[in-house]
C-alpha cells in the first residue's frame, strides 16, 4: 500500500509562527498535480516535535481533507511514550488517515524488548496500517533487522522506513521480511536508488516537498525495470538530496520552498535560518537544477 514515492511534508507556518492551514492546502495541491504517489504529514519534516497535540492533530485533519482520497496519506504519530504513540495514531485512524508512520522511539533507549513491546502495543490497540520509521541518528536507538523481522509478523505492522543509512542492515532487512505482506522504503533521499537496488520498494522523501514529479518519475522508472534512467535521475539529483541537509531537516528545505514562493515560513526553536555560507551553496543548487533564477 505504501510503496512508490511519498512526500514528508513541512508543516508551513504563518509570520506569527502558527500553522498555515492555506498554505498546507496549497502544498497538497501541489504535491498531487506533479504525480505524487502519497503525502505523510507530522514527520520529521513537519517538525512534530514543536507541534502542540492540538496542531498536531489539525495538521493531519487538514491534510486528510484536501487529499480527499486522491493518494494515500501516512500520518506521523510516533512519540517516546507509548501512551502518547497510542492517542496520536488513534486520532489519525478516526479522521481517516491511510495509515500512520511511527518512529523509533527517542531518547529513552528502550532494548529491542522495548522496542518490540513498544510497537506490538500499538499494533494490538489500534487497526490501522503501521509503517515503523527506524532512523538511529535521531532516536539514539537503532531498530535491528531480527526486531523488524518479528514486528513484520504482527498484523497492523506493514512496513518500515529504513534511515539507519547502513545499506548492510537494510539488506538484512529485505531478507528476513522476505514472505511477509512488508513494504521496506528509504528515508533518506540520496539512498533510494540503492535501496532500490535491494529490493526496496521506494522512498519518503523530503525533496520530494519541492520536486515531486522528479522523485517519483525516479521511483516510478526504477519499478518499471528502466534501471539506467532511474539512475540518471538520481545522479541529477544527487546534488539537491544532499544540499538539502547541509544543515538539519527542514531547515534547507523549507529555505528553498520559501524562495520558490511555496508555503513553508520558517522553523520553530530551536531550529534557525541556514548560515549564510549554506544558503548560498543551497541556492547554488537550485538554479543549476532549474529551480531558481
Amino acid at each position: 500500500m505504501f510503496e512508490g514515492a511519498y512526500t514528508a511534508m513541512v508543516t508551513p507556518f504563518d509570520a506569527d509562527g502558527r500553522v498555515d492551514e492555506d498554505g498546507l492546502r496549497a502544498n497538497v495541491r501541489f504535491q498531487i498535480k506533479r504525480g505524487i504517489h502519497g503525502l505523510v504529514p507530522t514527520g520529521t519534516t513537519g517538525e512534530s516535535p514543536t507541534l502542540s497535540y492540538e496542531e498536531h492533530n489539525r495538521v493531519i485533519e487538514v491534510v486528510v481533507d484536501e487529499v480527499n482520497g486522491q493518494v494515500p496519506v501516512l500520518a506521523g504519530t510516533g512519540s517516546n511514550s507509548t501512551w502518547e504513540a497510542l492517542m496520536l495514531t488513534r486520532h489519525a485512524k478516526e479522521v481517516g488517515a491511510d495509515g500512520a508512520l511511527i518512529v523509533v522511539p527517542y531518547y529513552n533507549k528502550p532494548t529491542q524488548a522495548g522496542l518490540y513491546a513498544h510497537f506490538k502495543k500499538l499494533a494490538e490497540e489500534i487497526d490501522i496500517p503501521q509503517v515503523i520509521y527506524n532512523i538511529p541518528s535521531r532516536t539514539g536507538v537503532n531498530m535491528l533487522p531480527e526486531t523488524m523481522a518479528k514486528l513484520a509478523k504482527l498484523k497492523n505492522v506493514v512496513g518500515v522506513k529504513e534511515a539507519s543509512g547502513d545499506l548492510k542492515q537494510v539488506a538484512r532487512v529485505l531478507e528476513l521480511t522476505r514472505g511477509e505482506d512488508f513494504t521496506v522504503v528509504s528515508g533518506e533521499d540520496s539512498l533510494t536508488f540503492d535501496i532500490m537496488k535491494l529490493g526496496g520498494q521506494g522512498v519518503i522523501s523530503v525533496a520530494s516537498n519541492i520536486v515531486p514529479d522528479r522523485v517519483a518519475k525516479l521511483v516510478e522508472t526504477f519499478r518499471s525495470g528502466d534501471i539506467e534512467m532511474a539512475k540518471k535521475i538520481n545522479d541529477e539529483l544527487m546534488p539537491l538530496f544532499k544540499a538539502l541537509f547541509v544543515e538539519t531537516n527542514p531547515a534547507p528545505v523549507k529555505a528553498a520552498m520559501n524562495w520558490m514562493g511555496m508555503a513553508a515560513g520558517g522553523c520553530r526553536l530551536p531550529l534557525v535560518e541556514l548560515e549564510p555560507e549554506n544558503r548560498e551553496k543551497l541556492r547554488r543548487v537550485l538554479v543549476e537544477l532549474g529551480l531558481l533564477k
